[in-house]
């Protein structure tokens, strides 16, 4: 599918009107990256939809229409955009653990570890009964059957993921539990009132606050991409949880960053506070994480009326995998977008994505998804769910025709990289990233904060 109908598509799923997109073009070489999967496609699509969206809400504040334009290797590069990450002229330091990844258990079967956060890497070792070396894990996954393996993990709150063919996955009862789910989803869920986007505001979201709780980069890219187009955006972490700092450097542009201890009376107190001053809740905990400690979507909707909360998971809300922990490269282990790849590389071994293609694809359509919500709520008024996973991202992608691996594929040149970075002075030092790929000549996107440090700023909207 060409990223002309994939837009087309998700424009129609968001009930858009038809005649809004030729205000869009796409441009620039239509190479991807080394891919069975449409993953380049899917990258210009889903980058393309929130930009429209973005435009549509300017217009409707009173702005005027404008042509936007999306480079397709800009796409590309913005999907990878950590990997062009640089702090003072200089890659940041591998956060990826040196056990992660895949390993052939006893019974041949393949299972992916994910161990980049300590407290994972440490409870797997633990169930592992070896140390952390490459080799010893090796020896330690032979004495297993991989099922077996991913069941004792995921109960013990782990992460990892049995590598599985695609014909397998659509049995198994998580798959079908969400087969009828759509991409994503945005349901009125409580009365609210109507909340116009003011017409005084300089960008499309100007006036409109979110509060970002999530890491990693599917839900942070989504908050990320609000703060692109005017929304003030407060990422919101705790000192005892852990960070990937050069996706903390990526996905925190734009945003200012603040800590609060939920464990704490006073963080509880600071939480409230926020919450009765936000339009939009990010959260990308796993399914009723957060409903544990009293903020479940019809409490924090009766806090605040007109809040539009907003959520990502792993594999989905429902089913019996809804409250299992998952990444996205997990994901594609277990749906069998891995092993795909492995086979078309002609390996025994599974192979995966050029890039977090679902976390990257799910943050831009979180963002999409989220301005629709706004645009309802001005319209109509209530409080809105958004919902969306990083599973019913990846069928998507598998129900897309294939390709061959390397069909019109070409990797990222150097001048090419270098024409999309653009460069702030932060904490961290000078960083230079990718930088928005959309082109909107009357609301460019743009970040007006570089990325924060950890905590930089107090728990308060401006």
């Amino acid at each position: 599918m060409s990223a002309e109908a994939l837009l087309a598509s998700l424009w129609q799923m968001g009930g858009g009107a038809p005649e809004a997109l030729p205000q869009l073009t796409f441009g620039g070489d239509t190479a991807q990256l080394p891919s069975t999967f449409q993953v380049g496609e899917v990258a210009s699509a889903t980058i393309a939809v929130q930009a429209l969206m973005a435009a549509q809400l300017w217009q409707a504040r009173g702005g005027e229409a404008q042509s936007i334009t999306v480079d397709r290797r800009h796409a590309l590069a913005m999907f990878k955009s950590d990997r062009y990450l640089s702090v003072n002229g200089q890659a940041p330091e591998d956060p990826w653990s040196k056990i992660a990844g895949y390993y052939q258990a006893g019974d041949g079967r393949w299972i992916q570890l994910h161990t980049n956060f300590p407290h994972h890497r440490d409870g797997v070792l633990t169930i592992l009964q070896c140390v952390e070396e490459r080799a010893a894990v090796v020896r330690a996954i032979l004495g297993w059957q991989a099922a077996e393996l991913e069941q004792v993990l995921a109960q013990a709150n782990m992460c990892a993921a049995m590598i599985r063919t695609e014909q397998e996955w659509l049995a198994h009862p998580q798959a079908q539990a969400i087969t009828d789910l759509p991409l994503f989803e945005v349901r009125r869920v409580a009365d609210g009132p109507v909340i116009p986007l003011r017409p005084d505001g300089q960008r499309p979201l100007s006036g409109v606050r979110v509060l970002d709780l999530s890491r990693v980069i599917a839900a942070p890219v989504g908050a990320r991409t609000l703060a692109q187009h005017g929304a003030e955006v407060l990422a919101i972490s705790a000192a005892h949880l852990p960070n990937i700092m050069p996706l903390v450097m990526d996905t925190g542009r734009g945003k200012r960053s603040a800590q609060i201890d939920f464990r704490q009376a006073e963080g509880r107190q600071q939480m409230h506070q926020l919450i009765n001053g936000a339009d939009v809740f990010i959260q990308a905990y796993r399914p009723n994480s957060l409903a544990q400690l009293g903020y479940s979507v019809e409490e924090l909707c009766a806090m605040r009326p007109g809040l539009i909360h907003v959520s990502l998971s792993a594999y989905g809300h429902v089913g019996p995998w809804a409250n299992r922990r998952g990444f996205d490269s997990l994901v594609q282990s277990a749906s069998g977008i891995a092993d795909a790849e492995g086979r078309s590389a002609g390996g025994t071994a599974p192979g995966k994505l050029p890039f977090q293609a679902l976390d990257h694809a799910t943050g831009y359509l979180l963002a999409y998804a989220t301005m629709l919500a706004l645009q309802k709520r001005a319209i109509e008024g209530g409080s809105w769910q958004v919902r969306v996973s990083l599973a019913q991202t990846g069928r998507w992608l598998q129900q897309m025709p294939r390709r061959g691996l390397h069909d019109h594929a070409a990797e990222l040149r150097a001048e090419e990289i270098a024409r999309f970075l653009q460069a702030s002075t932060s904490g961290y030092g000078q960083i230079q990233a990718i930088a928005p790929v959309e082109k909107m000549p009357a609301t460019p996107a743009r970040f007006e904060l570089p990325a924060p440090v950890l905590g930089e700023h107090a728990p308060v909207w401006q």
